[in-house]
């Protein structure tokens, strides 16, 4: 389970595995008392008689909705799927496809984008025409892994978690290419360093787990 961090608007986040989830809802009904459920496709809420509350957010929703909210959850977190995951940063990237946290086949890669020009360097003008041309080309390359290493399984992907650097990534979306692998995306967003292989094969534990916003008894 991830170390908490504070909810924007009162509470914390926590990230629980899916192995962990139920162990995770017991803890909560030890700490707080008995609870009641409600919930829909997308989160169940958990609200316990000393007021403490925990929002449980579906992963790779929509969930069929209705009770046992608990147990639907549980399932549905802990259910087999595969998943691509394409990384981008300028300069960087990486793509790869999941059966559970397992790779199954992935590649990375980079190219150079020189950084901002300093004064007294070039001009500014042809320093910058370069560096865009860098960065367009890096982008292609980037564009180009994700079709090789996610087309192939595509009718078999249960959804495309993107991540990286959020503005580079917003960057591809209006290249059609990639049209049938963001028709896919789920969240969340991966905001991850340098995509290395290292990196690429760590996203499991983020877009499998359970976010859970709990906030405190008055």
């Amino acid at each position: 389970m991830s170390a908490a961090r504070p909810a924007k608007g009162g509470g914390r986040w926590v990230m629980v595995p899916p192995e962990r989830l139920h162990p995770w809802i017991d803890g909560f009904a030890d700490r707080h008392g008995p609870f009641s459920t409600t919930g829909g496709s997308r989160a169940v809420r958990l609200t316990a008689d000393d007021g403490a509350l925990a929002e449980l957010h579906v992963p790779f929703p929509p969930m069929v909705p209705g009770p046992p909210h608990v147990t639907r959850l549980v399932a549905h977190a802990q259910a087999s799927r595969r998943v691509g995951v394409f990384l981008v940063r300028l300069g960087g990237y990486a793509a790869g496809v999941f059966d559970g946290a397992t790779l199954v086949v992935s590649k990375v890669g980079s190219r150079l984008v020189q950084g901002r020009t300093a004064a007294g360097g070039w001009s500014q003008q042809r320093f910058a025409r370069r560096r865009r041309n860098q960065a367009g080309q890096a982008l292609d390359d980037a564009v180009e892994t994700a079709l090789r290493v996610l087309s192939p399984y595509l009718g078999e992907l249960d959804g495309v978690v993107l991540g990286g650097d959020r503005r580079a990534v917003d960057g591809l979306r209006a290249d059609r290419r990639l049209s049938p692998l963001l028709a896919l995306e789920t969240e969340p967003f991966l905001v991850v360093p340098d995509p290395k292989l290292a990196v690429l094969r760590d996203t499991p534990a983020t877009f499998r787990a359970v976010r859970i916003r709990i906030t405190d008894p008055p």
